[in-house]
C-alpha cells in the first residue's frame, strides 16, 4: 500500500471514530435542542461528554501526525531517487527482435549498491550482487512489460505485479531507480522467509548461502501458494521457470562480481596514473 494511501485510510478511520463518538453522545441523550431546553441536566451531560471530546481531538491529532510524517518521508524518498536518476546512463540493447534501453554497467552497480545498503540486506546475508542477480533473472536489466500465465501483467525492470507493487509501496513500477530499491526491500523479506524454511536443515555455511538464495528466487518468482511447497531440498520439483530464475539470478550475481572487480581495477589504474603524473611533475 502506498504511503499516501495509508494516510487516507488513517483519516477515514479517524472519521469513523468521530462519527461513532457523536453517535454515543446522541445515545446518551445529548443534542443542541436538549442542551437548551434541559438546562437542569446540562452540566452533568457536558461533563460526561468531556472524555468523548478529548478522544476526538486525540484521534484528529494522530491523523495529522501520520499525514505530516508520510508527506515528509515521501518527499525525502523522492529527493533521494531524483539524485540517483541523474546518475543513471541509459544505453541501447537488443533482446530478441526488440530494441530496448538498459542502464550501463556502471549505473547498474551504483544502483544495486545503493539499494542493498538502503534495505540493509547485509543483515539477512545478501548484498548488491544478489540484487543484480534478481534483476538479471527478471528482465536482463531491460525494463519492459510482461504477462504471467494467469494474465496478470508484470511491470518495469523488476517485473512487479500491480498488487505486489501497491503492497510494497512502489509508486511507479516503470521507474527503474525506485523499482530496484523496492526489489531490494522485497528481497529482504524473501531472505527472512527463506532462512526460516531452511532453518532446520544441517548445512555448511556455503550450502546455507546457496539455499538461502534459492529461497529468495522462489519467494520472488512464485505466489504464496506456489512457494509454500518448498522445503529447502525439493527445488528440482518446482516449475521449470522457477528453476531458470534461480539459475539466472546466480549467473547475474557472478556477473556482478566480475563487474565489481573490473570497476575496482579501473579505479586503481586511474589512481596510479594520477599518482605517476603527479610524481613526474614534482621531479621536473
Amino acid at each position: 500500500m502506498d504511503t499516501l494511501d495509508k494516510v487516507g485510510m488513517a483519516a477515514a478511520c479517524a472519521a469513523v471514530v468521530v462519527l461513532e463518538l457523536v453517535a454515543v453522545a446522541g445515545w446518551q441523550g445529548w443534542s443542541m435542542r436538549s442542551a437548551v431546553s434541559q438546562t437542569a441536566t446540562s452540566v452533568p451531560v457536558q461533563r460526561s461528554l468531556q472524555p468523548i471530546a478529548v478522544a476526538t481531538v486525540t484521534a484528529i491529532a494522530a491523523v495529522q501526525q501520520v499525514n505530516l510524517a508520510a508527506v515528509a518521508k515521501r518527499a525525502q524518498d523522492e529527493t533521494y531517487y531524483a539524485q540517483l536518476r541523474k546518475q543513471i546512463r541509459w544505453v541501447s540493447t537488443r533482446i530478441g527482435d526488440s530494441e530496448l534501453v538498459t542502464p550501463d554497467l556502471n549505473s547498474r552497480m551504483m544502483l544495486v549498491t545503493a539499494a542493498a545498503e538502503r534495505a540493509h540486506l547485509a543483515e539477512v546475508g545478501l548484498g548488491p550482487r544478489d540484487v543484480y542477480g534478481i534483476i538479471n533473472a527478471e528482465t536482463s536489466w531491460a525494463p519492459r512489460s510482461g504477462m504471467g500465465k494467469n494474465g496478470t501483467p508484470s511491470l518495469g525492470i523488476a517485473q512487479f505485479e500491480p498488487a505486489t507493487a501497491r503492497a510494497l509501496g512502489l509508486g511507479d513500477p516503470n521507474d527503474a531507480v525506485e523499482s530496484v530499491h523496492v526489489a531490494a526491500v522485497h528481497m529482504r523479506q524473501a531472505a527472512q522467509w527463506s532462512s526460516d524454511r531452511i532453518g532446520s536443515l544441517k548445512l555448511s555455511a556455503l550450502e546455507r548461502g546457496i539455499k538461502l538464495r534459492e529461497g529468495v528466487s522462489i519467494y520472488y518468482n512464485l505466489s504464496s501458494r506456489g512457494r509454500s511447497v518448498w522445503n529447502g531440498i525439493n527445488t528440482r520439483r518446482l516449475p521449470r521457470e522457477t528453476q531458470l530464475h534461480i539459475l539466472n539470478a546466480r549467473l547475474g550475481a557472478m556477473q556482478a562480481d566480475s563487474l565489481d572487480e573490473q570497476l575496482r581495477s579501473t579505479v586503481y589504474a586511474a589512481q596510479n596514473r594520477g599518482a605517476g603524473t603527479l610524481m613526474a611533475l614534482n621531479n621536473r
